[in-house]
């Protein structure tokens, strides 16, 4: 339904040979809405939404005021708007409910002898399964196919529903398991950065936006997609194109300066980022990252850390258009067209960020030089807690005597027919899993060439450790091939175990009845390490405290 349009915003915008209708953010500054053209750009998109949407009853005149009196009240005034998301994105754990509800929905036009074919979602969903995979086989080249085999043993009549609903509602696509984490998938190839919609003879053109049932749906504002997780009840309302309320936010920019140093990597700098911020307190609020460092930082580096948004607490982490954009959209084959729309648009728009940009107005601010940063995990417990790795071993060491206090005598255990000992802090579970990191090539590069270091120095994992490599997409496995690291990952124990969320949400499958009986038994403080984003106690595994 077109907008009322009280500001008279929409424009058209000719890209190579076609036109398009949008609503312009220019011409709404020029209209009365002043000094927007200084909003955080998040802000821009959220102003843009109630443009299109206006109809006098959800979005009205006062609402786009509202959104304009930002730049001097910076978000201190409370003020409820109505969110209309472009899309919905959905995992199979919470997404099948939803389903159930279409399906119930339908039955019920049935009873009273109406055309249930009426009842589809009003916006595009899709829904990736991702959540049902486990490791329940490792470190074989047999694994994947075992524990694809067993997924679908144990999920088959989910698996029939999903693909009964996939064919019958129209605005709805399953993508199957075995194609990665919902987020990578999203990143590489659902999200467009700039939506189009046909209405009548026109195609109107607006920001890509989208919802999730999964919280780390922030992942994509990497790609400059205002996005966040929300719970199912919200998910089915954008699905069926009611608007989500919603108080307009704060906004806070973080400024990132610098490059980072040899040896540092984005996942060094998201736990950093994600320090920072937790001590700030942004939750509720969204967060901005501008900086002379963005140009230096890739699209992969940028979704690591807008991932990570409910670990920081914010809303969502968001990165504006930039060349990166540009560039990854091109990389992973969106159509021509497409991508030269989203450089139009960002640039019409003024969502486009360059060296040239001046800073938006923001609630307030922080900085990090990126030349700070230095190798760190986060542990035991919790994801903020970020250790420099040259301190690791003593504060893991004062955990064991505090945080867990659990001092006992190592305990020997028997595994096939081999004696060794296991005892407080040894590691049990190592695992390459999670959205955050294995969508960063840098990252997983670096983890197969650690892999050819650690084989050349004939390094080999402990007999008891479960390792696994569940990449977020079948792109991870193919450049990790491509670049002959694949042998040496599997030649540690780290083969392929499936494309899903495994270990990072709990699905790492049982240790062996020995190792576990000895942990039990013996109330040992066994360790995981793994490239996770959430490091809960007992999350990982019940038999793990410590990740």
């Amino acid at each position: 339904m077109p907008s009322n349009d009280s500001l008279n915003t929409r424009k058209d915008l000719t890209v190579g040979r076609k036109k398009y209708a949008y609503y312009s953010l220019p011409a709404a500054e020029e209209a009365g809405l002043t000094g927007i053209s200084r909003l955080p750009r998040s802000m821009k998109v959220l102003l843009e939404n109630l443009l299109r949407n206006e109809d006098g009853v959800s979005v009205t005149e006062a609402d786009l005021k509202a959104v304009a009196a930002w730049i001097d009240n910076k978000g201190s005034v409370e003020h409820e708007i109505a969110f209309r998301p472009a899309r919905v994105l959905m995992q199979d754990f919470t997404g099948v409910p939803a389903v159930v509800d279409l399906a119930a929905m339908r039955d019920a036009m049935t009873a009273l002898g109406a055309d249930p074919s009426k009842i589809n979602p009003l916006n595009p969903v899709d829904l990736v399964i991702d959540h049902s995979v486990m490791v329940d086989n490792f470190g074989t080249a047999k694994a994947f196919g075992q524990n694809v085999e067993r997924e679908y043993e144990r999920n088959i009549e989910r698996y029939n529903f999903l693909r009964w609903g996939s064919s019958a509602f129209a605005n709805f696509r399953v993508v199957p398991p075995g194609t990665g984490i919902c987020h990578q998938v999203n990143l590489e190839n659902l999200a467009q950065t700039v939506w189009t919609l046909e209405e009548g003879k026109k195609t109107v053109a607006y920001p890509d936006t989208v919802v999730g049932t999964d919280s780390h749906t922030t992942m994509i504002n990497g790609l400059a997609v205002l996005g966040w997780g929300v719970g199912g009840i919200e998910a089915e309302a954008a699905m069926l194109g009611q608007p989500i309320p919603m108080l307009i936010p704060e906004v806070i920019g973080f400024r990132l300066t610098g490059r980072l140093p040899e040896g540092a990597t984005a996942t060094d700098l998201v736990l950093t980022v994600t320090q920072m911020l937790r001590k700030k307190g942004v939750v509720g609020k969204f967060v901005e990252f501008f900086g002379d460092a963005l140009p230096g930082l890739t699209l992969e580096d940028q979704a690591t850390i807008a991932n990570m948004a409910p670990e920081y607490g914010a809303t969502c982490g968001f990165f504006p258009v930039s060349r990166a954009t540009i560039d990854y959209l091109t990389a992973t084959g969106r159509d021509k067209a497409r991508v030269a729309l989203v450089e139009a648009y960002a640039k019409a728009q003024g969502l486009w960020i360059d060296e040239t940009s001046e800073d938006p107005v923001f609630t307030d601010t922080l900085e990090l030089d990126l030349a700070s940063i230095v190798p760190s995990l986060a542990g035991p417990k919790r994801p903020q807690d970020r250790v420099e790795l040259t301190t690791a071993a003593p504060e893991f060491e004062a955990h064991l005597t505090g945080t867990f206090a659990r001092p006992a005598d190592a305990e020997r255990v028997s595994v096939d027919g081999e004696k060794f000992t296991v005892g407080d802090g040894d590691v049990v579970i190592a695992a390459i899993t999670s959205c955050t990191n294995t969508s960063n090539p840098s990252v997983l590069i670096a983890a197969g060439l650690v892999a050819r270091k650690a084989n050349a120095l004939g390094l080999k994992a402990k007999p008891w450790v479960k390792t696994s490599l569940a990449p977020g997409s079948q792109v991870v496995t193919d450049y990790l091939n491509d670049a002959g690291l694949t042998k040496d990952l599997d030649a540690l124990g780290f083969n392929l175990v499936g494309y899903g969320c495994t270990t990072c949400i709990g699905n790492s499958g049982p240790l062996s009845p020995a190792i576990s009986k000895a942990i039990n038994d013996n109330a040992l403080v066994a360790t995981s390490v793994l490239s996770g984003n959430r490091n809960f106690e007992g999350r990982v595994n019940p038999d793990v405290q410590a990740n």
